[in-house]
C-alpha cells in the first residue's frame, strides 16, 4: 500500500540526498539563486499587509509535518496555557488601519476591478482578518479563534470615487464565556484622533468569533467585557439585544414553521400563474423578463489550497471563504439580469463547519427572489415605479457544502445571501415545492433587512440610494 505521506518525507529528507556531480551543483544553485518572484509574496490571497498580527505563520510544509506527527500545528505546545482572564475594555482590542488606496496604485491589482471600481470582496476579506485581530487583542495567547458568524452588512453611504479607507474595529460583546463580537467599520480615511463623520461611513458589520482550546478544539472562556462610558453601555446592550433576536429568528425558521397564510396564498397564485403560461387555450405567456429560478443556478467546485489558509494552518481562512460567495452572488446575478449588479446588503451568515485545507469547496448560486415581484400577495402584478428607469432588487442565496478529495460525506459549511440593485426588469419565477420555500425564506429576509434599515434610519428606497448605479463604486 503507498502511503500518503511518502511525497511529503522525500521533500522533507531532499537536503539529505546523495551530492549531485559538480557540473549539475553549480545548475543548481545558479537556478536556486534566481529570484523567481517580481513581486513580493502574500501569505493570503490579497489581504492587507496591515492587518496581519505578529504571530508569524508556518510554512505549510512545516505545519504539514507537524499535523502528521500529531503535534499542535504552530508549534504550540501540549498542555494548560497560563491565560490572562481579567476583564477588558472596549479600547484595549480598538485597532485601526488605513488602506491607502487612494495613494498607492499598486493596490489597485487586489482592490480595483476591471472596470475601476472597488472590489467589495477583497473588503470583506480584509474585514474578516481585522476582526481576528482585534479579538487577539481581547483573548490574548493561549487560544484559538474561529469566525462563526457574521451579521447583515448594509452599504450605508455609497462610494462615488476611489479614496484611502479606514478600517477600524473593538470588541463590543463579550460575556465571558467562548463567544465574542467585534464590530468592524469601514470609511473615508481620516487624521489620526479625528472622529469619522456619518456621510463618510461606508459599512459596518459585525462577526462573531468563538475561541477554542488549542489542543481539544473545544470552546473555552475568554475575558469578559466591561463598560466604562453610557455609550459603551449602549453598545453592549445592542449586542445583547442582537443575540436574542438571533434565537428568536431561528424559531421563525421554515425549518420550524410553515408559510403562513398569506405567503400560502402567495405560491398559490404564482403556481396559477405558471399553469396559466402553459395553457394553450389561455392567451397569457411567460413574458421574456421573467425566468425560471432553475435556469439562474450558477455552481463552482474548488480545491483548496495552502496559501488560503488562516493562523491555524489546516483550515481555510474564512474571509476567504466569503470572498469566494460573495463573487459567485456577484456573477450569477449579472448573468441573470445581463447587467452589473450594484451591491446593497448582505445577510446574516453562519459558518457551519470548518474548510480543511485540500478538501474540495462547492458553491450553488442561485437567484431565489426580486423586488418588484412577479406577483404581490393580493395577486396584482407590481409595476417599476419610473417606466423609463428600471431598477430591480435581485435576492441571491449561495449555498456552500464542503468534502474531501476522495468525495466522502460532504458538509454543509454555510448558506449566504446578498442583495444587489440592477438596472433592469427583470423577475424570478419559481416553479418546485423546495424553489417555493426558497422563495418565500428569501422575501422574508428582504422584508426583515428594509425592517431593519428603517430602524437604523437608513433610505430603503434603492432608487433614491443608488440613483445611478453605474457611479457607484462598489461592485465585485
Amino acid at each position: 500500500m503507498t502511503c500518503r505521506s511518502a511525497p511529503v518525507r522525500r521533500l522533507l529528507s531532499a537536503g539529505t540526498s546523495s551530492p549531485l556531480p559538480s557540473g549539475l551543483r553549480n545548475v543548481s544553485y545558479r537556478i536556486a539563486a534566481r529570484n523567481f518572484h517580481g513581486t513580493s509574496m502574500r501569505q493570503s490571497d490579497g489581504v492587507f499587509s496591515g492587518l496581519t498580527d505578529s504571530r508569524p505563520q508556518v510554512p505549510w510544509i512545516e505545519a504539514l509535518r507537524q499535523q502528521q506527527e500529531g503535534k499542535l500545528p504552530g508549534g504550540g505546545s501540549r498542555g494548560p496555557v497560563e491565560r490572562d482572564m481579567s476583564p477588558k475594555k472596549m479600547s484595549d482590542s480598538y485597532h485601526r488601519v488605513v488602506l491607502p488606496l487612494g495613494r498607492d496604485p499598486s493596490l489597485s491589482n487586489t482592490y480595483i476591478n476591471s472596470s475601476g471600481h472597488i472590489r467589495l470582496g477583497s473588503i470583506l476579506m480584509d474585514l474578516d482578518a481585522l476582526s481576528g485581530v482585534v479579538v487577539y487583542k481581547h483573548t490574548g495567547p493561549g487560544v484559538t479563534t474561529v469566525t462563526a458568524a457574521l451579521d447583515r452588512i448594509t452599504i450605508a453611504h455609497p462610494l462615488t470615487e476611489i479614496c484611502d479607507l479606514e478600517y477600524s474595529g473593538q470588541v463590543t460583546y463579550a460575556t465571558g464565556r467562548s463567544s465574542v463580537e467585534v464590530t468592524c467599520k469601514v470609511a473615508r480615511a481620516r487624521d489620526e484622533g479625528e472622529p469619522s463623520k456619518p456621510e463618510d461611513v461606508l459599512l459596518t458589520c459585525t462577526f462573531t468569533m468563538v475561541a477554542l482550546d488549542p489542543e481539544t478544539k473545544r470552546p473555552t472562556n475568554i475575558p469578559k467585557l466591561i463598560c466604562e462610558t453610557d455609550e459603551e453601555k449602549r453598545i453592549y446592550q445592542t449586542g445583547e439585544a442582537k443575540a436574542f433576536a438571533k434565537k428568536e429568528m431561528l424559531k421563525k425558521s421554515l425549518l420550524e414553521t410553515e408559510p403562513n397564510d398569506p405567503e400560502s396564498a402567495l405560491i398559490h397564485k404564482i403556481w396559477l400563474r405558471q399553469v396559466a403560461y402553459h395553457d394553450p387555450t389561455n392567451s397569457l405567456r411567460q413574458p421574456k423578463n421573467v425566468i425560471a429560478m432553475s435556469k439562474t443556478v450558477l455552481s463552482t467546485a474548488n480545491i483548496m489550497q495552502p496559501q488560503y489558509r488562516n493562523r491555524h494552518q489546516t483550515m481555510i481562512f474564512g474571509g476567504f471563504h466569503l470572498k469566494q460567495t460573495f463573487e459567485l452572488a456577484f456573477c450569477c446575478a449579472a448573468s441573470f439580469a445581463h447587467a452589473r449588479p450594484t451591491f446593497i446588503s448582505a445577510d446574516p451568515c453562519t459558518f457551519r463547519n470548518p474548510v480543511p485545507v485540500g478538501s474540495v469547496l462547492y458553491l450553488t448560486a442561485t437567484i431565489v427572489y426580486t423586488d418588484p415581484p412577479l406577483l404581490e400577495e393580493d395577486g396584482h402584478e407590481p409595476v417599476q415605479r419610473d417606466p423609463s428607469s428600471h431598477l430591480t432588487r435581485i435576492h441571491v442565496r449561495v449555498d456552500s457544502k464542503v468534502r474531501d478529495v476522495e468525495h466522502g460525506f460532504a458538509r454543509p459549511t454555510g448558506q449566504f445571501n446578498y442583495t444587489f440593485a440592477v438596472p433592469k426588469d427583470v423577475k424570478v419565477l419559481p416553479h418546485t415545492y423546495q424553489e417555493f420555500m426558497m422563495y418565500v425564506d428569501a422575501r422574508r429576509r428582504v422584508q426583515a433587512g428594509d425592517a431593519q434599515d428603517r430602524e437604523d434610519h437608513l433610505d430603503v428606497d434603492s432608487r433614491r440610494r443608488f440613483r445611478n448605479v453605474e457611479d457607484v463604486n462598489m461592485t465585485e
